[in-house]
């Protein structure tokens, strides 16, 4: 995990290969150059979506 290995970030990640699903939780505040990777990867994520349709790829957040 590149949050973990480049930024040094403490997360826990769930998955759901049958679904697709992905969660992550992370043990404190992020550093900057975490959130820009997060946003890359939303970013990429969210172009797909656009590109194949919520059919093959739906991007959801929650924060808590």
């Amino acid at each position: 995990n590149c949050l973990d290995e480049l930024a040094g970030e403490e997360l826990s990640v769930s998955t759901n290969e049958e679904t697709g699903f992905i969660k992550c939780d992370f043990a404190a505040p992020l550093q900057e150059k975490s959130v820009f990777l997060l946003d890359s990867m939303v970013y990429g994520l969210q172009n797909l979506s656009k590109t194949y349709g919520e059919k093959y790829l739906l991007v959801k957040f929650e924060e808590v």
